[in-house]
């Protein structure tokens, strides 16, 4: 046993067992942050360089609207459409035509649906599911001249005139691909000196046809509309904070009462926020977890009435063996015999059976025996 010196006096530490809690909290910690942090790319609960943990908190703490997930896209059945925009970044599987059906019956209510995508084909399903024009064009989009960080890295100078484009003035691109509008409305276009290619490594050649290309695109479904941006990866932790990507995310959600991501065609959901989630979602669930709650709260507060009447019920006893003998409680406990307590509580209580006057004898005397040895 060793005391350190920050330790108050009289307070020592054993090495083992300092040792042994520091590696639980150690592993309480590890297995808390596996629990609800996700690694999955563009991943809402990511902290790192790819996650989208960023968004959620700009979203949670910078304006007065409610962000809420979805696993399930039958959950849009039950959505408030006019107030609610929906964000899907990079979905890893495809969706069915059930799925996307409850999509596009919600937007056509008047929600608002924002798809991010850039090479993989689950955009052009999805757009293609909804009855809309927009597609990706799956190329990567380069620009020797107006770039962040390299020619992959594009900025989109040319931003029209649009409700959802007030304030920006550009977006920070990476690895972005262009689009075919159709009918749609173009809200974002690359400068006039980008050029696309199939591998983000390639350089300018001579076959390459400088233009400016859409990466951002609007158009109405029913009630609702469809916006189609050319680039998930505005909305990660490592390029949200780039020029106008976050006051572009602002502006599509901004006036509206809810952004719902819709997870449920993305990675996983770490495992404590799924649990969430689930109970959140099931209003049965919450009733029983409720329920629950009510009985165990209710099953300590009668335990811990019932020892303190007991204890005091005993505490009533020996003063009352502490006022027939006239003496001091300590004095009590070393002479009264056992017969004596015994024929006191028997005059005292002729209701009492001998069974419960021994087990109050009983428990008297082991509170003698403990003070004995703490004197």
């Amino acid at each position: 046993m060793v005391r350190a010196s920050w330790l108050p006096e009289g307070w020592q530490v054993s090495v083992p067992r300092a040792l042994l809690v520091a590696l639980g909290c150690t592993v309480f910690i590890a297995v808390l942050l596996l629990a609800t942090v996700s690694t999955t790319a563009f991943g809402l609960y990511n902290p790192t360089w790819e996650g989208t943990s960023d968004l959620r908190e700009q979203i949670d703490t910078g304006s007065a609207t409610e962000l809420d997930v979805i696993t399930d896209t039958t959950e849009y059945d039950t959505l408030d459409s006019d107030e609610t925009v929906a964000f899907v970044i990079a979905p890893d599987e495809p969706y069915d035509s059930a799925a996307a059906e409850q999509m596009r019956q919600f937007v056509s209510r008047g929600g608002t649906v924002v798809v991010f995508e850039n090479f993989e084909p689950q955009g052009n399903v999805l757009l293609s599911a909804l009855g809309v024009d927009t597609r990706f064009d799956g190329r990567v989009i380069r620009d020797e001249q107006q770039y962040f960080k390299g020619p992959e890295m594009p900025l989109a100078t040319t931003v029209e005139n649009h409700t959802l484009t007030t304030g920006v003035d550009q977006l920070t691109l990476n690895l972005a691909t262009a689009l075919e509008p159709g009918n749609a409305t173009v809200l974002v276009r690359s400068s006039e000196f980008a050029y696309l290619v199939d591998d983000p490594d390639e350089g300018l050649d001579d076959d390459d046809e400088l233009a400016t290309y859409p990466v951002a695109t609007v158009e109405s479904l029913g009630s609702g509309t469809v916006v189609a941006v050319g680039d998930p990866s505005i909305t990660i932790n490592a390029m949200v904070g780039e020029p106008n990507n976050a006051a572009f995310l602002e502006q599509l959600y901004s006036g509206t009462d809810r952004v719902m991501f819709d997870l449920s065609h993305q990675g996983s959901v770490p495992p404590l926020t799924s649990v969430v989630l689930t109970i959140r979602e099931t209003p049965l669930l919450q009733t029983l977890l409720g329920g629950i709650a009510i009985v165990t709260v209710a099953g300590v507060s009668r335990g811990q009435t019932r020892r303190l009447r007991d204890r005091l019920h005993r505490t009533t006893i020996w003063e009352q063996l502490r006022q027939r003998t006239g003496r001091r409680l300590a004095t009590d406990r070393q002479t009264m015999a056992t017969d004596e307590r015994a024929a006191y509580l028997r005059q005292q209580h002729p209701d009492w059976d001998e069974d419960r006057i021994e087990r109050i004898v009983t428990a008297f005397n082991r509170t003698k025996e403990q003070d004995s040895k703490r004197e």
